[in-house]
């Protein structure tokens, strides 16, 4: 792809996940945008065995923009990272189509692993803000990660993940588009289960009332 195809999609990428911006120049003041020529640059050098200067061009780009993406890691086409600040994607990463990353999101590795160490994200995934996604598994595609989650195992693909550690709490068949970028509502599982027990008290006090309700009654008929 040449530089003025790479550059209309992702301005095209950008336009269409960020609803604040407003016209097209804006692309160019996007750490995402910034972070992702520095990258695609620092890419090609990494191949060719040039991993001095691929790193140079990468640290440039961290140092412009918070976010850091080793040369070696392989990227798809539409990477969105949102804000950005703080994002770190390791070595052996592999992300496919179509991926949004938000602030603070770490796609790193378990540090006693040799070869691919770092997670591979399919298509589609979406992973909030300050999630952690740690090892050499595969989170599979149309996937969500709950902000501040830490995953350290496979996720199937059309789940959605919250917690720490990072638990399913939803499965499901259901392609979830790449511009859903909804990373707030996602099922609580712990929510739910505190309101549960809500209920289950509010019934037991009930319950319990019209117990001694009833042995007082049957009190009085007796001594009467």
């Amino acid at each position: 792809m040449g530089v003025i195809s790479y550059i209309k999609e992702e301005i095209k990428v950008v336009k269409e996940r960020d609803p604040a911006i407003k016209s097209d120049i804006e692309v160019f003041l996007y750490p995402s945008f910034k972070v992702m020529l520095h990258y695609r640059i620092a890419h090609k050098l990494y191949l060719k065995k040039h991993y001095f200067l691929a790193r140079w061009v990468s640290q440039r780009g961290v140092r412009k923009t918070g976010i850091e993406i080793h040369p070696g890691a392989t990227i798809g086409k539409g990477l969105f990272i949102d804000h950005g600040s703080g994002v770190i994607i390791g070595e052996t990463a592999i992300l496919g189509d179509n991926i949004t990353l938000y602030q603070g999101v770490t796609l790193g590795g378990t540090g006693k692993e040799q070869g691919k160490r770092h997670p591979t994200l399919e298509d589609n995934v979406m992973v909030s803000a300050g999630a952690k996604v740690i090892g050499s598994f595969t989170i599979g595609k149309n996937s969500k990660i709950g902000a501040g989650s830490v995953v350290i195992e496979e996720v199937p693909p059309n789940c959605t993940v919250v917690g720490v550690p990072g638990r399913i709490v939803r499965m499901g068949d259901q392609k979830v588009p790449s511009a859903d970028l909804d990373q707030i509502h996602l099922p609580d599982p712990v929510l739910n289960d505190i309101r549960q027990l809500q209920t289950d008290n509010i019934r037991l006090k009930k319950e319990l009332k019209a117990l001694k309700e009833k042995l007082a009654k049957e009190k009085i008929i007796e001594e009467a």
